[in-house]
């Protein structure tokens, strides 16, 4: 039976899913917008469009594959570092985790308490809980993450490709902008919420500016190359 993922492993998963999503419109409304201020040629845009979103699909999956990769392997060395500290000096790792406590303002006594039944309980998770910050028992899937991504960029691309291809030549890059920086605001909005950031409107507003920035650089390009 497949083991049910925690609360943390689904936040992570839905952050890639955000953020590869967000990649989706941001980049392909960058190529789209680029091409649009070039040419009014509609099957060129869509073209570039899809060959921007297949690339990116690519690229944001491996990445998210490779990163995550990177990431469990350095988790899986602090693992066995953990295990060999607890084999060769136990009593100075419950000496660490209880002087972790302690450093919170714990009292002595409920420190002293904590550090023995977690330790009692799970002394590797505990130990490597307060030494690295993160817990053993959950890893995040590195295919999750890459799958999670080849999803959801894709589908974020669909919108800028729907608006710059709908719309008249004339109304279309301006229509674009508009339906982008909707989306970048709600995705910036979710980025923020999964990532437990209090700063979410700061997160909306730098989200929004950077892609604002990147469809600017190319509209821009796009208006030098304009024959």
């Amino acid at each position: 039976m497949a083991k049910k993922m925690s609360l943390s492993q689904k936040i992570n998963v839905l952050r890639a899913t955000v953020m590869g999503a967000n990649d989706g419109i941001i980049s392909v409304a960058a190529i789209v917008i680029g091409v649009a201020a070039a040419t009014n040629n509609s099957y060129s845009i869509l073209i570039a469009g899809l060959s921007g979103s297949l690339a990116g699909t690519i690229s944001m999956c491996m990445g998210e594959y490779v990163s995550v990769s990177s990431e469990k392997d350095s988790q899986r060395k602090a693992i066995a570092e953990e295990k060999e500290r607890l084999k060769l000096n136990f009593a100075g790792e419950y000496d660490y985790v209880k002087q972790k406590y302690l450093d919170q303002d714990i009292d002595p006594k409920l420190a002293e308490q904590a550090t023995k039944e977690l330790m009692d309980k799970d002394a590797l998770a505990t130990g490597v809980q307060e030494r690295y910050g993160f817990n053993p028992r959950e890893f995040t899937s590195p295919y999750a993450a890459a799958i999670s991504s080849f999803i959801s960029f894709p589908l974020g691309s669909i919108l800028p490709m729907l608006a710059v291809t709908l719309f008249p030549p004339k109304q279309r890059i301006v229509a674009t902008v508009i339906a982008v920086t909707i989306a970048l605001v709600i995705t910036g909005y979710l980025a923020a919420v999964l990532g437990d950031n209090p700063r979410r409107t700061k997160s909306v507003v730098r989200n929004t500016i950077s892609g604002l920035l990147t469809m600017g650089v190319t509209f821009l390009i796009g208006m030098l190359l304009k024959r």
